[in-house]
């Protein structure tokens, strides 16, 4: 039976395109820096769609498709830049002494577009037929509603739109003060309880707070859990175990959670994404089953799908995944040319190649579902990063069990942290493509645009990496690094990349601790149980999400404590306009004031970074004074609790208003 075909919209354009490519090369640069800086990075989508939006409206005939095109495109800045988790590493264990373009260009641009390949067959699984949260995908929808004035009413769309401005310069003012070094960046407080320490921080963050609200109650408990399994039981019991005489509470609690907690939090990630790859084979099956079927009806002519379920057709997708494997292999062959162990090139190409495939797609399921889970943002793809280490340095130092001396053992961790940053580029492009197909079904987008936008975004993203890490390697290299000939006597930190590169080490030179990453596998097959459990008990009306749990143990208390706050003040505001008869616009309307949040805070690092880079300076906003610290930790909590309540109290004010 034919379906109905959805009516025409225009969406790739060239002006699009332009904007789209534009944005990427502005946003990847920035968010290189800050993830050497800091040890993190953040999705651009929703502040590619504000300026898409702000540039395109002076063309009568732009549309809110072509807007989501543009963020499409520029979404690839926030998941490329995360390759900088891995790639210093080659720097830091002397292996490479600056960084070669082409190699990096391609190991990029080949795993982000299979990243794209590997998450079309999952769009069905994970986005159109699942309840996923995708709380990015939905902001960015609204933000893009918003926008382009598509929301029923025309008084909702302008308090939408007020709702998104005033929570983005809020945002950004509150970011500003922090960075001003008028408010906290962190609120933090550690105690001693005899041998043992503990603690909790909370970053000074309205975005974290907004993320919260959007990834709702059920992700809340769980990352809850997941905090009190970490600082209430781990953190403690490790730290009494530890011999620092004189260290503080925070000294010690920070001893016992980053070398051990953290990694127990990687091993329970790892036991709940395997559970999560298991429950998601059945609906992957039946959405590579739905798209053979439909490539043979439209070849048959006997069944023509909806506009807004096309994607690339699967046969395409085969080919072009099975083709790139072959650049992907000769790329894999030149990067051990030359080397300690070339005699083994065809034993480590051929298991490489392998493992892309078979771990290229466990990263793609588990990636989408995670940022359908806690969004882009917020998904752990640096736990991503260690499993995907663990796993290429145990398979490559198999291998190369044999081969012995200095520079063997280099070349191995090399070719480690080489396959991994191919395979980390599939996996942050997975993470963001299935978010970006969640704003597009909401906006009446067609996926396989959207699919081919991204793949734009990959390259343009990718030709961006290589010269602005070497620029930054040339200018103030990195710690650790042996072959240091940088400008300034300060070099960044580039955290997750030391990590990485240890993990490498310590696997194939041997000194990893099997035991933490054993303990966490256990932690997580407990938490998968109870999961179950809960949920049958309740007839599926409660869960314990496994991987909100295990992200809340590896990721730092900083960045959970906030998310989790967002997420119970979301559910005391949402219980409070039930009651009301414009419940349902307050609800939306608190949705885009937490977009606002996301929006703000995002165009204020971007441009922040850009301060930074341009005077070299590490804190360009900090004035000569600034108040004592434990002020400031007093002005960011009341100032955060006077913001959220007075927003919340707008937005049901608003919605007042709206039905009058």
């Amino acid at each position: 039976m034919n379906r109905p075909v959805a009516e025409p919209q225009t969406e790739i354009t060239v002006r699009g395109i332009a904007l789209g490519v534009a944005i990427t090369l502005i946003f990847t640069a920035a968010q290189v820096y800050l993830g050497l800086k800091l040890g993190l990075t953040f999705a651009t989508s929703i502040p590619a769609a504000v300026i898409s939006m702000a540039l395109l409206r002076a063309f009568k005939d732009s549309t809110i498709q072509e807007n989501n095109i543009v963020q499409t495109i520029a979404s690839a800045a926030g998941t490329l830049a995360s390759v900088i988790f891995v790639l210093p590493g080659l720097l830091i264990i002397g292996w490479w002494s600056d960084v070669p373009f082409w190699i990096t260009f391609a190991a990029c641009a080949i795993g982000g577009t299979l990243g794209v390949m590997y998450t079309i067959p999952l769009r069905r699984a994970l986005v159109t037929g699942s309840t996923l949260p995708y709380p990015e995908g939905v902001a960015a929808a609204e933000v893009l509603k918003v926008g382009s004035g598509s929301r029923e009413g025309v008084r909702e769309g302008q308090a939408g739109l007020a709702a998104v401005v005033t929570g983005s310069v809020v945002s950004a003012l509150f970011a500003a003060a922090v960075g001003a070094k008028l408010l906290a960046a962190e609120v933090a407080g550690f105690l001693k309880i005899g041998p043992s320490a503990t603690g909790l921080g909370a970053s000074s963050s309205l975005a974290l707070i907004g993320a919260g609200h959007l990834m709702g109650i059920t992700v809340g408990i769980a990352m809850a859990v997941g905090l009190v399994i970490a600082w209430g039981i781990a953190v403690p019991v490790i730290s009494a175990t530890m011999d620092l005489p004189g260290a503080s509470a925070a000294d010690l609690a920070g001893a016992a959670w980053s070398p051990h907690v953290r990694f127990i939090g990687a091993g329970a990630i790892g036991a709940a994404a395997l559970w999560t790859l298991g429950k998601l084979a059945v609906p992957v099956w039946t959405g590579l089953v739905a798209s053979l079927e439909a490539a043979r009806a439209r070849k048959a002519g006997t069944d023509v799908l909806p506009r807004v379920e096309q994607d690339i057709p699967i046969m395409i997708v085969g080919i072009v995944s099975v083709a790139l494997l072959v650049p992907a292999g000769w790329l894999l062959a030149h990067f051990l040319s030359g080397s300690a162990i070339e005699s083994l090139m065809l034993p480590l190409v051929g298991s490489a190649v392998v493992y892309l495939v078979i771990g290229g797609l466990f990263a793609a399921a588990v990636c989408g579902y995670m940022a359908g889970l806690i969004g882009s943002s917020n998904s752990p793809v640096s736990g991503v990063a260690i499993l995907s280490v663990l796993g290429a340095a145990l398979v490559i130092g198999l291998i190369g069990r044999g081969m012995t001396g200095e520079a063997a053992d280099t070349a191995l961790i090399a070719f480690a942290l080489f396959v991994t940053a191919i395979l980390l580029a599939v996996a942050v492009v997975a993470n963001d493509n299935l978010q970006d197909l969640k704003t597009g079904q909401l906006v009446d987008a067609t996926p396989w645009k959207q699919q081919v936008a991204l793949v734009i975004g990959v390259i343009a993203g990718s030709i961006v990496v290589p010269p602005v890490l070497d620029l930054l390697n040339q200018a103030f290299g990195f710690a650790g690094a042996p072959n240091v000939h940088a400008v300034t006597e300060q070099p960044l930190p580039a955290p997750q990349a030391t990590l990485i590169s240890t993990l490498a080490k310590g696997v194939i030179g041997g000194g990893l601790d099997w035991r933490l990453l054993g303990i966490g596998a256990l932690v997580g097959l407990g938490l998968v149980m109870a999961d179950i459990v809960l949920r049958r008990s309740s007839n599926e009306k409660y869960g314990l999400p496994p991987l909100g749990v295990g992200l809340a143990i590896y990721l730092p208390s900083a960045v959970t404590v906030p998310v989790i706050i967002g997420a119970v003040a979301g559910w005391f505001y949402v219980r409070w306009v039930s009651r009301d008869k414009t419940g349902e616009p307050a609800k939306r309307l608190a949705v885009l004031v937490m977009s606002g949040f996301i929006v703000g805070e995002s165009l204020f690092n971007v441009a922040l970074s850009a301060l930074i880079v341009g005077l070299d300076d590490g804190e360009p906003l900090a004035f000569g004074w600034a108040p004592p610290e434990s002020v400031q930790m007093i002005l960011s909590v009341v100032l955060a609790i006077a913001i959220v309540g007075w927003l919340y109290r707008w937005a049901r004010q608003a919605a007042y208003k709206v039905d009058d």
